[in-house]
């Protein structure tokens, strides 16, 4: 299957240009802002430095060779030792080979020469340049993605609260000590469980897991402990339990928090002495069992309310991760949209290579109450409506009763820019009205720079009163 480009909606890229003539500066200004390009111009090469620095959203530097404090030498060393994945372009009236061969060898991105001629040649450097960026930070994202995917059991995470769940599950992976893994319904807790295991000591032996609230309490004792020939109707023959199923490995009991009280004593005492008992039998035997719970109830609510034992709680929680929801991990949410499409396209008979940003932006935007699992059940659906190659935003159904648009529907599909300047305008106007009419505060409501905001404005004719 095609390997899927997840389409990049991040904000408007900014140039930083350098050069000690101000005429110079103007002229790159006025070509590269006519090709679309947002710019900022320097001629203090401290200031424009101070400006890499500080502002995340420098994409970019264009910066003259000679210049008589510090030259474009300097720039390039400095910017390529503090911010690796900014380009460098190198312009000069002064052309020669040594130079140029200098600039590409310290890591220049390009090397031009003033005067532009034709004077296009300074915007397609500089969009070479922003489309490399965008490759390289898009294949270090996959690599990160996949390493990640390979080293925890499958688990797709590049937010910060994910990775720190993943430091966690590294940490306590090597230890034998119980785990109690909290969150929400489908957040993902038994695919930590299994990376918990697959990185411990047990990983060649078995990881076995059970619901605690899907079987009765006779049921569920005796699956977990077994039970001895005759003990109730039905037991024909002795049967092995859990415990004794995962000796030398590790066992999950998923939704711990539905345990009987009854249960809860015995499986304290198994915790505690490392011996089973059968049901209906009179011996205790041996277990070697690493135990990881997992709930996606309050579980210290249920302490605090007696409906969980205080002492099983502590033996369970010798460390805790609690997973967040997906809503709370909105980076994790395209690497998993392009994780299901592969997953499932094959299966749906598709070929998806592109998730456009309008669909990505709709997954991003949604509350998710049912976390990674209602994410895994959009993509599918959304691969029933898809046709052709791209995953459009009308193909995305967060709620499985909406209807697919109909032919009369799509006939009647406005242009794409025509859609995107209506989006833009009516979120403007929304964001200067929570604004009371202030541009600064509408600016930063929307996380955009004030120069950018008021260029917004001015391009769809709007006036901030």
């Amino acid at each position: 299957m095609t390997s899927l480009n997840v389409e990049d909606s991040s904000e408007e890229p900014l140039i930083v240009a350098i050069d000690d003539e101000p005429k110079v500066l103007t002229i790159v200004r006025r070509l590269l802002e006519r090709q679309g390009f947002e710019t900022r111009t320097f001629d203090d090469v401290e200031q424009a430095l101070d400006e890499v620095r500080t502002n995340p959203r420098v994409a970019l530097v264009v910066t003259d060779l000679h210049m008589p404090e510090r030259t474009g030498l300097d720039v390039l060393r400095h910017s390529k030792a503090n911010w690796p994945t900014v380009p460098v372009i190198l312009m000069t009236g002064r052309a020669t080979i040594s130079s140029a061969i200098e600039a590409i060898r310290q890591g220049a991105y390009d090397y031009i020469v003033k005067p532009f001629e034709p004077p296009e040649v300074l915007g397609t450097a500089v969009q070479r340049a922003l489309d490399y960026r965008r490759l390289w930070s898009r294949n270090r994202f996959l690599e990160r993605q996949l390493k990640t995917a390979e080293r925890f059991a499958g688990i797709i995470a590049v937010s910060e609260p994910m990775l720190r769940v993943l430091e966690l599950v590294d940490a306590v992976a090597a230890t034998d000590s119980s785990v109690l893994v909290l969150g929400e319904s489908g957040t993902g807790k038994e695919l930590v469980a299994r990376a918990i295991h697959e990185r411990s000591p047990r990983a060649a032996k078995p990881l076995v897991a059970v619901n605690c609230g899907a079987l009765t309490e006779t049921l569920l004792e005796s699956e977990l402990f077994g039970h001895a020939k005759g003990a109730f109707t039905g037991a024909v023959a002795n049967r092995q339990g859990l415990f004794e199923e995962a000796s030398g490995g590790t066992l999950l009991l998923d939704e711990v928090a539905e345990l009987s009280t009854a249960t809860q004593v015995k499986l304290l005492r198994v915790l505690q002495e490392g011996e089973v008992r059968p049901v209906g039998s009179t011996g205790n035997r041996k277990v070697d069992v690493r135990v990881i719970g997992a709930t996606h109830r309050d579980i210290e609510r249920a302490v605090a309310e007696d409906s969980f034992r205080q002492d099983l709680y502590y033996r369970l929680n010798v460390v805790q991760i609690r997973i967040p929801p997906l809503r709370a991990r909105r980076d994790d949410i395209p690497p998993l949209a392009k994780h299901f499409v592969d997953k499932h396209a094959d299966r749906a008979g598709r070929t998806i290579t592109r998730i456009e940003a309008g669909a990505l932006d709709r997954l991003v935007g949604h509350e998710w109450p049912g976390n990674v699992r209602e994410l895994d059940n959009v993509i599918q659906r959304a691969l029933i409506f898809a046709v052709g190659e791209t995953l459009e935003i009308n193909d995305v159904r967060l709620d499985a009763g909406e209807a697919k648009p109909s032919r009369r529907d799509a006939k009647r599909l406005i242009k794409f820019g025509d859609a995107r300047a209506g989006f833009e305008r009516g979120y403007l106007e929304k964001a200067l009205r929570l604004a009371d009419g202030k541009q600064a505060t509408a600016a930063r409501l929307a996380g955009l720079d004030r120069s950018n905001f008021r260029r917004m404005l001015k391009r769809h004719g709007i006036e901030p009163d």
